[in-house]
């Protein structure tokens, strides 16, 4: 089997498949220099869970680490209820779900349920705004389970020397590109 992909590079890809490379050139270096402030704002927002305080509640599971064999991904989950079979991802402000962040939690569900928990729900959660979005089960929408099939698939078969960034917006938006050969920014 080829290299498991990160599950929190499902959402990364939808951003941009360079910027994963980048990523990882840059892994360790000072996050000031490789974080936009959104980012940094984001990694923050995830340290009651990396820390393990979030909840002391046995029934609340926090960066839990998963594997889906099936998918080939490999990760950590962000919060799962027990109880109420609930698993959910945190980010720090969603002003728009995207699918890449869908994807990412349908990575979390599939290696959750490989590893045998029972996951009946899912939920991405809003800090700033503190809102919830259900989402629903790659069982329930055949349509976004394809995408996620065809993502995972993508990525996994994915190559850097050939790939062409088509959306100037998105290197507009990008800390790697001056680095980057892909970058289309409009000056």
């Amino acid at each position: 089997m080829e290299d498991p992909i990160i599950i929190s590079n499902l959402n990364d890809f939808g951003f941009c498949p360079a910027s994963i490379y980048f990523h990882n050139l840059m892994y360790g270096a000072d996050g000031i220099l490789t974080q936009t402030s959104s980012q940094i704002n984001g990694t923050h927002s995830h340290f009651s869970i990396d820390n393990g305080s979030y909840s002391s509640r046995k029934s609340v599971f926090q960066g839990l680490e998963v594997y889906s064999e099936e998918y080939g991904l490999i990760g950590k989950i962000d919060i799962y209820y027990a109880d109420k079979g609930l698993l959910v991802e945190r980010k720090k402000k969603v002003s728009k779900l995207f699918d890449s962040q869908i994807f990412q939690i349908y990575g979390q569900y599939f290696a959750m349920c490989e590893m045998g928990y029972d996951v009946r729900e899912l939920r991405i959660y809003s800090m700033d705004d503190n809102r919830n979005y259900s989402i629903p089960l790659p069982e329930d929408d055949a349509e976004l389970f394809n995408s996620f099939c065809n993502v995972v698939s993508d990525m996994h078969a994915f190559n850097l020397d050939t790939f062409k960034q088509d959306n100037p917006l998105k290197c507009a938006n990008c800390i790697y590109e001056v680095m980057c050969s892909c970058s289309v920014k409009e000056v």
